[in-house]
């Protein structure tokens, strides 16, 4: 069916990505009104018709009748002014101004409180600190404002000076409650961190006081901050804590908000059932049309996402009817926007007629007007962003262009590069579409750029909730890659552009692994990397059509081959060898699928490398190549692993290169029993014998290595060698990453506290981590990535690990020849670990792959 033109005359000209999160300041508190004030009997005789206005405007606002308390405060300042009082007439400002955003009327709210503030400055009390108590509640009116309104900074600036007034004046309550609205702010501003930590010092605080809104308000904040974070489980554990307390208080908006946010990490759980039934409770306990409106725009994602057809468009009826009575504000056009993102993937995932392009672009065209009239630049950018992608989506490619490039202008105006990128990456694909592959690389480039300045903001978020990194972030590094490598006039890619792409690749690896921490944990470890004139740096790269490679020589000489093959075949290629691998009789699959690898990845390059003479390969791995060890590709004759040695590395900026220091001393450290559901490792004991022979050591076997233990060990004495034979898992999720002790598994997050006293750049740090019996997570293209955060996360120079469990008998022999080599101070450890793999390959027990291949070396490989 053919797609009308959309017309939207009207429309002359970021929300953030979080749309799905309530993230309203105060956390389902209402703002606090004044109603009373300290003063003179005689004055308040005098004035207590302007009063009870006050009074009455307060009981109106709190029933959530903002008009009608606009009204009575409006009479009250009439009263106040009457009178000349201007502190009374101040307060009452500062009242309507709150009473004025709930309505959405901003302008009229701004003008309120900078009246209310003018008149403070020359109100005349006796009672000092009564006028700066008053003054500091007035600035957190304007910070409310300015937070609404988008202008984070502006807002955590006001709210620092009213915190200075009541450390003054010692209302440590409004201290409290001040820091709260502080932590919101901070969140806006991309410093989740920062707001975790305000926010436990303040419920630490209110942990001993009486239930109240306020300690409601703080617990709720800190479960939304941590549930970004990614700490799941505690964020769970810390608004169930905030909904009991708000339910044995009167607020039920309080109760509504709390469900929400309950709903919101149940599903980044992907325990779908029970977000739906948070959310469902949710719209039935709401009294704002805002937050139930909120709740519902969630439960349609999850209802298109488990592919619940009817009932989505069910509800999307019901969300049509509502958003029109809608109060304006920026949560009411964040759900507007949600709505039409929401239509565009039904169509897209249904194929279906209904509803119209035209019905989803008015949406966003609404969106647009009412973030004008809200000022508000940022959700401005976002919606006629998202309206530039409707018309990409109906092929408009001119009119989709010229509302891109017009968001993206917005976006750099205010500097929001959270959204400017997006709007880089869709310029991008236009211009790709265009045929201006020039203008798609900047374009794309610059998306790239505003990525990795954004960096320290984006991986604090956990990617559920925040942004999907495999939807949004990936794709652009892949698509410039892609960009990249694809020839012009059928002319060989230029040099500039090899080394362009390879350095892209490096980002990626960079920015997934700190999507796997969720934290910039990276950035002290980036350096300058240093160049080994004995090794070749090889990047495969898997693109939906084909798989792409560079290879690096010495003396920054590159190769570039392409092999077209599509991304499934790919996959299962690598999926079917990866399970053929750790089986005892598959010899034949495994050298049969091995040697279609070797044809993809290395021999279009066979003749270079045999003339430069290199003996070492480094391999900068991508998606389920990294589940594969490169040591097992297969020529039809030998194994690689018989010609080379090989190390694996995230990215050469991640890698110091310097050789193994003398003196070696090691900790080791295992498990023969059986312990955490795993089986036992009765050769275990032999291999911690073996390396105690070879290498100075302290053994911890069975109940001696626990994590407390070994953290202590580790932080006494300088272990150049930490050595763990014990289970564990790798996977590309941090919170199934584990090793596991007699005591507890040890995930990953938790090795920087075992080691918590060493880093890569001091002379203590771990130089070698070796961690047998481990394994890959079965049916995860990116579990290999695990091995690197445990690398990283231990403060490891170099690791060697096992990608599946194996024979523990044909380990401690492995281990045993690795220790015995590692004593010549000519090898580098790359070459130790192969010659100890050759060990075993000479060995007529242990020739096959089985049992030789699973290990792997990353990063320094001297």
């Amino acid at each position: 069916m053919a797609i009308k033109k959309i017309r939207l005359r009207k429309i002359k000209g970021f929300l953030s990505i979080l749309l799905l999160l309530t993230m309203f300041l105060g956390a389902g508190l209402l703002p606090p009104t004044f109603a009373h004030v300290t003063a003179e009997n005689s004055i308040v005789q005098k004035l207590s018709y302007a009063q009870s206005l006050l009074e009455q405007g307060s009981k109106f606002y709190e029933a959530e009748r903002f008009a009608e308390a606009a009204t009575s405060w409006q009479q009250s300042i009439s009263a106040f002014k009457a009178n000349e009082d201007e502190l009374r007439q101040a307060i009452a400002l500062g009242n309507l101004s709150l009473a004025y955003q709930q309505m959405g009327q901003w302008s009229e709210a701004e003008t309120a409180i900078a009246q209310s503030l003018n008149l403070l400055q020359t109100a005349h009390q006796k009672n000092i600190d009564t006028k700066e108590q008053i003054i500091a509640q007035i600035l957190d009116i304007k910070g409310r404002l300015q937070l609404a309104q988008g202008k984070a900074e502006d807002a955590l600036n006001t709210w620092r000076v009213s915190l200075d007034i009541y450390t003054k004046i010692g209302n440590k309550r409004a201290v409290i409650q001040n820091r709260i609205n502080q932590a919101q702010a901070l969140q806006a501003l991309g410093f989740y961190r920062q707001a975790e930590k305000t926010l436990r010092e303040s419920t630490q605080i209110l942990q001993s006081q009486p239930n109240s809104p306020v300690k409601v308000a703080a617990l709720h904040s800190l479960g939304n901050v941590v549930q970004v974070t990614g700490d799941l489980e505690t964020s769970r554990r810390i608004l169930q804590q905030s909904l009991e307390i708000a339910s044995s208080l009167p607020d039920k908006e309080a109760i509504a908000d709390i469900l929400l946010s309950l709903g919101n990490t149940a599903r980044v759980q992907q325990d779908t059932q029970t977000a739906i039934k948070y959310y469902q409770q949710t719209i039935k306990t709401a009294t704002s049309p805002t937050t139930r409106i909120q709740a519902q725009a969630n439960q349609l994602r999850l209802l298109l996402q488990t592919e619940q057809l009817s009932a989505f468009q069910a509800l999307s009826s019901q969300i049509k009817t509502q958003l029109h009575d809608l109060p304006l504000s920026r949560a009411t056009i964040s759900a507007r926007i949600n709505f039409a993102q929401s239509l565009m993937q039904f169509r897209k995932k249904t194929a279906a007629d209904s509803p119209s392009w035209l019905d989803i672009a008015q949406l966003l065209a609404t969106a647009i007007e009412q973030a004008k009239s809200l000022q508000d630049r940022r959700t401005e950018s976002y919606a006629i962003g998202v309206l530039g992608r409707v018309y990409e989506a109906t092929q408009q490619w001119s009119d989709a262009q010229k509302l891109t490039q017009q968001a993206l202008l917005i976006a750099q105006a205010i500097d929001a590069k959270d959204i400017g990128y997006q709007w880089q990456w869709q310029l991008g694909r236009l211009l790709k579409v265009k045929g201006d592959i020039k203008g798609a690389v900047a374009a794309y480039t610059e998306a790239v750029n505003d990525l990795q300045a954004l960096r320290s903001d984006l991986v604090a978020v956990n990617s559920a909730v925040k942004f999907s990194f495999r939807e949004v972030v990936e794709p652009v590094y892949r698509e410039l890659v892609d960009l990249l490598l694809q020839s012009q006039s059928n002319s060989e890619v230029s040099s500039e552009n090899l080394a362009k792409a390879s350095n892209t690749i490096e980002l990626l690896q960079i920015a997934e692994l700190e999507n796997f921490f969720r934290n910039n944990c990276l950035n002290a470890q980036i350096r300058n990397p240093k160049k080994d004139p004995t090794a070749a740096i090889i990047y495969p790269f898997i693109l939906p059509d084909r798989l792409e490679v560079i290879v690096e020589l010495p003396q920054q000489r590159w190769l570039h081959y392409t092999t077209p093959v599509v991304e499934k075949e790919v996959e299962t290629t690598l999926a079917q060898l990866q399970e053929n691998l750790p089986k005892p009789q598959t010899l034949r699959q495994v050298q049969s699928l091995s040697q279609k690898v070797y044809k993809w990845v290395i021999q279009p390059a066979e003749a270079a490398l045999a003339e430069s003479k290199i003996p070492t390969l480094v391999f900068v791995l991508d998606g389920w190549l990294r589940n594969i060890p490169m040591a097992v590709l297969y020529d039809g004759k030998q194994y690689l692993v018989e010609k080379y040695n090989i190390a694996l590395t995230p990215s050469l900026q991640l890698i110091e290169l310097k050789p193994l220091e003398k003196g070696l001393k090691a900790i080791a450290a295992g498990l023969t029993e059986a312990s955490s559901g795993f089986s036992a490792l009765p050769n275990v004991k032999r291999e911690l014998e073996e390396i105690r022979s070879q290498v100075p050591s302290t053994i911890l076997l069975n109940q001696e290595f626990t994590s407390k233990t070994l953290q202590n060990r580790i932080n006494s004495l300088s272990f150049p060698i930490v050595h763990l034979a014990t289970h564990g898992q790798f996977s590309s999720k941090a919170e199934e990453t584990f090793i596991v002790a007699w005591d507890e598994r040890i995930y990953v997050k938790k090795l920087n506290e075992l080691v918590r006293t060493l880093e890569q750049n001091r002379p203590e740090a771990i130089e070698l981590l070796i961690l047998s019996a481990c394994q890959t997570a079965a049916g995860d293209k990116q579990a290999a990535l695990g091995i690197a955060g445990v690398a990283f996360q231990a403060g490891a120079r170099s690791t060697i690990a096992s990608l599946w469990n194996l024979d523990d008998e044909s380990t401690a022999l492995l281990m045993s020849k690795f220790y015995q080599e590692l004593a010549n101070k000519n090898l580098t450890k790359a070459e130790v670990l192969r010659r100890a793999q050759l060990a075993l390959l000479q060995n007529s027990r242990y020739k096959r792959p089985l049992f030789w291949a699973p290990y792997v070396l990353l990063g320094n490989w001297l």
